[in-house]
């Protein structure tokens, strides 16, 4: 039993909630480890864990997510057959499956978007993405993927904890956690956010979970500032700064030792001296300034609609190059119309999101290759769900979770490859489906972690990313 004051209890339970902000800066056995010359530590490893558990071809991941549900027979797998049935029934519409029921209505809505074949593989993509198509030979597009939600907050929790629950750790804690980080001065899971707000369950979508608090996502604010109060005080110098620090540090490790089981204050500890380090070497990192006017092109970083996208592009391959273990990229803030969620008018909503980010992730995968760091790094697109292709109030898409596209790129991945089948109406899959369990593994396993190995220990059981389930798809690696 806690032998805890009225004071401690108050503090852990409610005004403790205010200390959030500082406890994801970064594993606390990492920036150790990292100052006594240990260039990786994790929980995992300190407690015995062999991990990685074998030659890894990436070493970092950049999680492009398309917030609200993109939609996969809009983008990556075409339907003719819905031109057949144009305003007619599917024949594998279920009721029960509609999210807005009221307002969808088994009435098959072809897309408005023409495909082409790109790429020695010939993979059908739509014009809507005329320059991701041009780099065809670099993914592998999984057209078979499942989830169990078609409602956002559960669709993203499952999406990117393997839960479709709050309170489990994010995929981004988990390769933290085994992982460990290669930069002392930076966080080893940055999050960054559309310019328009944060999906739905905002900071649960990064969330440590039942780990310790340092593994919890740092969100990165959109604009040229990313990271707020970088700067230190005026009028105080480095020598001034470093010696409140280690007063700081003093009284915090002191209090430590009188009360060993709080994760939070060892994180608290921690992200202050994250924190210092970051304001004598995360300027340089966020400063894009620092990159020629070609290259911000290259982003779409010249135009007012990809502008905001691809400062985000950028952003996560200066991370990246720099040590950081996970990026986790938005596109889409807020609801509705604001993100990938296509209830009243799928084409007007797509036209806007995939000019957003075309020229953006395009521009990401040719920097990548081009600096020898897409070998080293997997990207990953996709949403928490589809849409249906049925049609919603006429013009719109409702949510669907029977079957959706992601695709994946770099770090391992064989390029220029379809996996999975859906059926004539991109319904239900018919061939080699991939559920979350099986991504979150294929991702895990080009990390070099094998998913059924990387445990954490809880309430008397051995957690996992991929829960009880999950394989490795290994027909999309190289």
């Amino acid at each position: 039993m806690l032998n805890w004051t009225r004071r401690q209890w108050l503090a852990n339970t409610g005004a403790g909630f205010g200390l959030f902000a500082l406890r994801g800066m970064m594993g606390a056995d990492a920036a150790r480890a990292a100052e006594n010359g240990v260039p990786l530590a994790s929980a995992a490893s300190i407690s015995g864990a062999n991990v990685p558990h074998y030659a890894a071809k990436a070493k970092a991941v950049i999680f492009l997510f398309m917030y609200g549900g993109p939609s996969h027979i809009d983008l990556f797998d075409p339907k003719p057959t819905l031109e057949k049935y144009a305003g007619k029934p599917i024949p594998t519409f279920r009721p029960e499956d509609a999210f807005m029921a009221g307002k969808t209505k088994n009435a098959a809505m072809p897309s408005p978007y023409a495909f082409k074949k790109y790429g020695s593989a010939g993979i059908d993509i739509s014009e809507k993405y005329p320059e991701v198509a041009k780099l065809a030979d670099e993914l592998a597009v999984i057209r078979s993927m499942h989830c169990e939600s078609n409602n956002h907050g559960p669709a993203l929790f499952q999406m990117q904890s393997g839960s479709r629950f709050a309170g489990r750790p994010a995929m981004g804690s988990w390769v933290t956690y085994g992982l460990g980080t290669e930069n002392a001065n930076l966080p080893s899971f940055v999050v960054l956010m559309d310019h328009q707000g944060a999906p739905v369950n905002g900071a649960m979508n990064w969330s440590n979970g039942f780990m310790p608090a340092n593994y919890q996502g740092v969100p990165f604010r959109s604009g040229a500032t990313p990271i707020a109060y970088l700067n230190p005080p005026a009028g105080v110098s480095d020598q001034q700064q470093r010696a409140r620090l280690d007063l700081l540090s003093k009284w915090n490790e002191k209090h430590l030792a009188e009360n060993p089981g709080e994760s939070a204050l060892a994180a608290r500890i921690a992200s202050y001296e994250l924190a210092y380090h970051m304001q004598s070497h995360a300027a340089e990192a966020v400063d894009l300034s620092k990159e020629s006017a070609a290259t911000q092109s290259l982003y779409g970083i010249d135009n007012k609609v990809s502008q905001h996208f691809g400062r985000n592009c950028l952003l996560a391959r200066r991370l990246v190059e720099r040590g950081v273990r996970y990026v986790q990229l938005y596109s889409g803030g807020n609801e509705g119309p604001k993100a990938w969620d296509a209830h009243d008018d799928l084409k007007k909503n797509h036209d806007l999101h995939c000019a957003e980010t075309d020229v953006p992730i395009a521009g990401l995968l040719r920097d990548l290759k081009s600096r020898g760091m897409l070998d080293s790094t997997l990207v990953i697109w996709g949403g928490e769900f589809g849409r249906t292709p049925t049609a919603e109030a006429g013009k719109g898409r409702d949510h669907h979770a029977r079957a959706f596209s992601v695709w994946l790129a770099g770090g391992g991945v064989k390029g220029g490859v379809v996996h999975g089948v859906t059926d004539d109406f991109g319904y239900n899959v018919v061939e080699n489906g991939v559920s979350v369990p099986d991504l979150h593994a294929t991702a895990l396993h080009l990390l070099g972690l094998d998913h059924k190995r990387l445990t954490y220990p809880f309430m008397g059981r051995n957690f996992r990313l991929t829960d009880v389930s999950g394989d490795v798809v290994k027909q999309v690696l190289a």
